[in-house]
């Protein structure tokens, strides 16, 4: 019996939440010794395969390759995954809008029960996982004979890209189901690094007062530190920027290197999707704002004069 991996990629390059994936496979697997296979199922995603095989600790790849894969439409893709299902112990997919769009239809089909949003692996059947927004967490023991995981990325560093040498095989295709379809996809395009990926996020909230200030503001900031932006939901549901700048519970699940947060209070909603960060910088007018209470470092002074002379020194 062996531990199975989604891939998840664009039928070009595998995604790097995958190797998060990897890393929590990699712990489970460190109590059963077993072996790690990853599943790519796509349409000409030969190159996604062959960087899968590289992945350290990846035993075996299987590749589906079928037309109807293109999209990685959540029906078709847990149709297939629920036929090979019984080879293994664990599946697992990153706990991305596609790793929780596809992995409940396989728990279902299998009639088990997932267990969402992992970040600490304590046994081959015991599992840790957030709840009530990050302010309390969960040991959760399964006794069922598939675990059907997800994986909070930021709590598993990625294991190493190269130094596998997995075998890969080709698998057959199972039907197309013809359930959705994808019309279109709307892809931002930016400069700057890829927030959920970013080692370094300058953030604003409410304090900023309007999206012009937001640019005005921080960016000089993320510039000089090459850093990727995000924003609270306050500031998202206030138009100052697109929702994809989002970090919280219903946004970007982050934890960079440098995380600063320039006027957010810190409400327990953007605080589950940060706080993992390793250091946090704080800039708020308000002694008692509650991200100063999970900030390594804090200031209580006018954004509108703190950030311009932060830039200004750095």
């Amino acid at each position: 019996m062996s531990i199975l991996v989604i891939a998840e990629h664009d039928n070009a390059s595998l995604k790097a939440a995958t190797l998060n994936a990897i890393a929590a496979a990699a712990k489970i697997n460190a109590t059963l010794t077993s072996e790690i296979h990853v599943l790519v199922a796509g349409a000409a995603c030969g190159a996604v395969a062959n960087q899968a095989a590289a992945v350290a600790g990846v035993a075996k790849v299987l590749v589906a390759e079928a037309a109807h894969y293109a999209d990685q439409t959540a029906e078709n893709l847990a149709a297939l995954i629920h036929a090979q299902a019984a080879g293994y112990t664990h599946i697992l997919a990153a706990a991305t809008s596609n790793g929780k769009n596809t992995l409940p239809r396989v728990a279902a089909l299998l009639d088990v029960a997932q267990i969402s949003d992992i970040i600490s692996v304590l046994d081959a059947d015991t599992f840790v996982r957030p709840i009530y927004a990050g302010n309390a967490l969960a040991t959760v023991k399964s006794a069922d004979p598939v675990k059907v995981i997800t994986v909070r990325t930021t709590g598993f560093d990625a294991v190493a890209a190269t130094g596998g040498q997995a075998a890969i095989e080709a698998m057959g295709a199972g039907p197309d189901l013809g359930q959705s379809k994808l019309l279109g996809r709307e892809l931002s395009k930016s400069a700057r690094p890829e927030l959920a990926a970013a080692k370094i996020i300058v953030s604003g909230g409410r304090g900023l007062g309007n999206g012009e200030n937001y640019h005005a503001v921080l960016e000089p900031l993320a510039d000089k530190l090459g850093a990727a932006m995000g924003a609270s939901r306050a500031a998202v549901d206030a138009g100052f920027v697109p929702n994809d700048y989002q970090v919280g519970q219903t946004g970007k699940i982050v934890a960079p290197q440098l995380y600063i947060a320039v006027g957010i209070s810190g409400a327990i909603q953007h605080l589950a999707g940060m706080k993992e960060s390793k250091v946090i910088v704080a800039i708020n007018k308000d002694p008692d704002a509650p991200i100063f209470q999970v900030a390594d470092y804090g200031l209580v002074a006018d954004l509108f004069q703190a950030v311009p002379e932060l830039v200004a020194a750095l």
